[in-house]
């Protein structure tokens, strides 16, 4: 019986040994595909080579892609569990032609590596096709030898496949593996007509051969493709003679290993089994989530990561699990995966922080918000109601953080649905009230002329790299709005496009560069630059003389020392980045930067602050590649060919097939569009000024290099300097006089402390020893200077002590604000007590009080009051 991993390598290898190239499991953030959240089918890092955007140095390709579905229309997350195939996280195993062998080639490689590969009996393997696709029956046939009576013709719903409404679309054949009668729904069951598991799909072969236009019309295309896909899970299952995915050796062993954490067996409960398997398959998609530098947060696909913490942490309670222990299994994936995945590995220690980190932060809210939720439940049942409001799902998650889909998990258990278009509805109101809220120039809205006029083909020629003077011609030049005009004149503000430019437009963390355009008529300031639109450079101009016109021909000058100080600060990010993943490990990845002319900022992940001696070896690292004065050296080269030399691409961040490469000798390798300096040297120094977190599991750095680091430690040694003149000693002697003085102001405070008690104690004995008698009452009423509640508290503990029997009130001032503390022994309650002498006696401070029967306490706003109060006790006691 072979393993999961076996194959999986026996797949790759068979494709190999045909020609196939092997190209690695891209991420499972699709690089250049925004309508996606997460890469959902192997053949999603090839859309633009089947659209013909794109072209590879080879036609054939083979993979094993990490899958993500749980989201969209594809979302699997509520079957998860339930059934024997859903996944959150699965991988897709997959060969691909792009103009090279189609549709007999591929039924040929397919039927060989079923049954001679992986030897499984051609009599249980049936096929479908669609139903107009003769070609692909009679070579079922004829290439595969399979009989036209297991070969079963279906409609467009479950045999044709398309990228969209337009584009490549083309038939495709399902292989099916028949389980036997034992799956079997009934006597109905038959392919096409039931959606039982007896006949199960492993191998789906879509034969790209159309294009559909605007007017539906199918076009044949002129290099017909192919595009396949079999989940490695349910081929496992398949082989390994088992009927569910979480009986294979994915799942088994991480499943036994909760099962035995929360004392249950697997097999025995449906409840606790279902338990058992999401957390097994959460595990999975957590690992590689945060594996990729995905971390829980409130957004995208932080959310979907918090939702999948949060869901497997509540199943967890419901097997009678407490505290944190799903960042257990997350480590046990790692260790089971590694040999394919070695990043999992890699950043095994950092998840395992980042999901106890979020399994923490839940648990503190989990119990308030179930009983919430059970309360609504018991409220529904006695009203005989079914529908949980949208606007308690929405305070759940608002409040709580509780997911939808948690909510919905419970409320399917006791036979209640919830409200989800309330929730939408409230969900859709703090979106829009969020978005009201931010204050930041709409760049759509602004370039939305640049946008419809400039077209796909027109880009900038950037020529910045290697000059920061050159000419071109005015393409395009709009106002201040964005909108296009023939002319700007002197003081007038707008946005210029030329046809070539110096200018380095801000993207990718870096500032745009700034300088001054040079016409036959004019002259213009350039206080930025940046790049609104793919391929496309704007510059925003102040005309300081002159005029500038749309067509001229126009200097581009950039202020050389300002793009070197960005260059400087660009190239410290680098060697900052490199440092960071020495120090703290692999598992730090860039989440965010800010490269400026006087700063640099930079974060990244990493759980928790860094030590003293962390940052330390940090700045080291990176001034020792400065003083090393590595030469900075670029190249353009393939996307594949640049990860597989080991260059790091940003999380996040979007890259065409063709990019550039930034490399600073052995120490660092990125893929980057940015600005830098010739050499490492030319950085001068480097210095961290600040280190913090901004996000759950994210820290940032924000460091000052050349002219900026050398002017911060001036400061510092001049505020040394200065300190010294103060303490009047050497700049060895600083710390251990401060030490010194640090310990007199203790030993100080400790003395003024004993004093004060001391002083409070002999206080409360004079005030004792001057009680005065009202209506049979022992009774002091005193106004003390200098004081807090805390004093009078102690004052009060005091007089206490020695008296059995009385009315005592104290009153202060702190810090403006008048404060009362009053005492009415035992014995005196059965005619008053302290919180009903105190209401009327803070009154005349404006203020109000309460307590315990025998001590109460008041504060107001009007001082001048004190003294009435004292006497309105007194009154009080005496029935005036």
């Amino acid at each position: 019986m072979p393993t999961s991993s076996e194959i999986r390598y026996k797949f790759l290898k068979f494709f190999e040994n045909n020609g196939h190239v092997l190209v690695p499991s891209s991420s499972l953030v699709p690089q250049s595909d925004p309508t996606l959240l997460f890469t959902n089918a192997g053949m999603v890092q090839f859309k633009k080579v089947f659209l013909g955007q794109e072209k590879r140095d080879y036609s054939r390709a083979v993979t094993s892609q990490k899958c993500l579905r749980v989201g969209g229309k594809h979302n699997d997350l509520e079957n998860v569990g339930r059934t024997a195939r859903h996944h959150t996280f699965f991988e897709m195993l997959g060969n691909f032609s792009f103009g090279d062998y189609f549709k007999k080639e591929a039924i040929d490689l397919a039927w060989k590596f079923l049954t001679r590969e992986m030897e499984l009996n051609p009599e249980k393997l049936f096929i479908t096709i669609y139903r107009d696709d003769d070609e692909a029956m009679e070579l079922w046939k004829e290439t595969a030898g399979v009989s036209e009576k297991r070969i079963f013709r279906l409609g467009e719903k479950d045999n044709f496949w398309s990228m969209g409404d337009t584009g490549p679309c083309g038939p495709c054949s399902e292989i099916l593996y028949d389980q036997g009668e034992k799956r079997s729904c009934g006597p109905d069951c038959a392919i096409g007509v039931c959606d039982c598991d007896r006949y199960l799909e492993i191998w789906n072969l879509v034969f790209m051969q159309f294009d559909r236009d605007g007017q539906g019309n199918l076009n044949p295309l002129p290099r017909p493709s192919i595009d396949t896909g079999m989940g490695l899970e349910r081929v496992s299952a398949v082989c390994q003679g088992v009927f569910s995915n979480y009986e294979t050796d994915l799942f088994r062993q991480l499943i036994d290993s909760m099962a035995q954490k929360a004392g249950v067996s697997y097999g025995v409960n449906e409840e606790s089994d279902v338990a058992l398997r999401v957390i097994a398959d959460h595990s999975r998609a957590c690992a590689f989530m945060i594996a990729e530098g995905i971390l829980p947060s409130n957004e995208g696909r932080g959310y979907i990561l918090r939702r999948l913490i949060r869901r497997a942490y509540r199943f967890g309670r419901s097997l009678g699990v407490d505290g944190p222990f799903f960042h257990e299994a997350s480590s046990r994936v790692a260790e089971a995966m590694n040999d394919a995945y070695p990043e999992l590995e890699k950043s095994k220690d950092f998840m395992a922080r980042a999901i106890r980190q979020e399994e923490e932060r839940f648990a503190g809210t989990l119990e308030k918000g179930l009983s919430l939720l059970e309360e609504e439940i018991e409220k529904l049942s006695s009203l005989q109601k079914n529908v949980i409001p949208g606007e308690v799902a929405f305070k759940l998650y608002d409040t709580y953080g509780f997911p939808l889909d948690i909510i919905n998990d419970i409320a399917g258990r006791t036979g209640l649905r919830v409200d989800e278009d309330g929730y939408n509805t409230l969900m859709d109101d703090q979106r829009k009230r969020a978005k009201a809220a931010w204050k930041g120039a709409d760049s759509d809205s602004l370039f939305a002329y640049l946008s419809r006029t400039a077209g796909e083909g027109f880009q900038v020629d950037f020529v910045g790299y290697d000059q920061l003077r050159s000419k071109g011609r005015i393409s395009f030049l709009l106002d201040k709005n964005g909108e296009p005009v023939k002319s700007l004149y002197e003081g007038d503000e707008g946005w210029l496009v030329s046809s070539s430019t110096p200018f380095y437009g801000e993207s990718g963390g870096q500032s745009g560069d700034k300088g001054r355009i040079v016409s036959p008529t004019g002259q213009a300031g350039v206080p930025d630059t940046r790049r609104p639109l793919p391929g496309i450079i704007v510059h925003k101009i102040k005309i300081s003389s002159g005029s500038l016109d749309q067509d001229q021909e126009v200097d581009l000058i950039v202020d050389d020392g300002k793009r070197v100080s960005i260059a400087r600060n660009h190239t410290a990010t680098h060697l900052l980045h490199s440092a960071l993943r020495r120090v703290l490990g692999e598992h730090v990845k860039q989440a965010g930067s800010l490269v400026e002319e006087g700063r640099l900022r930079f974060d990244f992940t990493h759980i928790k602050a860094l030590k003293k001696n962390e940052l330390a070896r940090i700045e080291e690292e990176v001034n020792a590649s400065i003083l090393a004065d590595i030469p900075v050296e670029t190249a353009e080269m393939e996307h594949e060919q640049a990860v597989e030399k080991g260059a790091l691409a940003l999380f996040g961040e979007k890259y065409d097939h063709k990019v550039r490469v930034v490399s600073l000798g052995d120490v660092s390798m990125e893929l980057c569009g940015g600005t830098h300096l010739k050499s490492t040297g030319q950085t001068g120094s480097f210095c961290i000024v600040s280190e913090g977190a901004v996000a759950a599991g994210v820290r940032r750095i924000e460091a000052l290099t050349g002219w900026d680091a050398l002017r911060f430690w001036q400061d510092k040694r001049s505020g040394l300097e200065s300190l010294q003149e103060m303490l009047k000693v050497g700049p060895d002697q600083v710390v251990d006089k401060v030490v010194s003085l640090q310990e007199q102001l203790r030993e100080i405070s400790r003395e003024n402390k004993t004093l004060k008690e001391k002083l409070s104690a002999d206080t409360g004995s004079e005030m004792v020893s001057s009680v005065r008698n009202v209506s049979g009452i022992n009774f002091i009423a005193r106004k003390l200077e200098a004081s807090d509640m805390n004093g009078l508290r102690k004052l009060m503990d005091d007089i206490r002590s020695k008296m059995n029997s009385g009315v005592v009130l104290l009153a202060t001032v702190d810090k403006s604000k008048p404060m009362l503390l009053l005492f009415v022994s035992k014995d005196l309650h059965g005619r008053f007590t302290a919180p009903q002498l105190i209401k009327d006696v803070a009154a005349e401070i404006r203020g109000s009080g309460g307590g315990r029967p025998d001590l109460a306490q008041a504060g107001g706003s009007d001082a001048g009051g004190l003294d009435r109060a004292l006497g309105k006790l007194e009154e009080l006691l005496t029935g005036n």
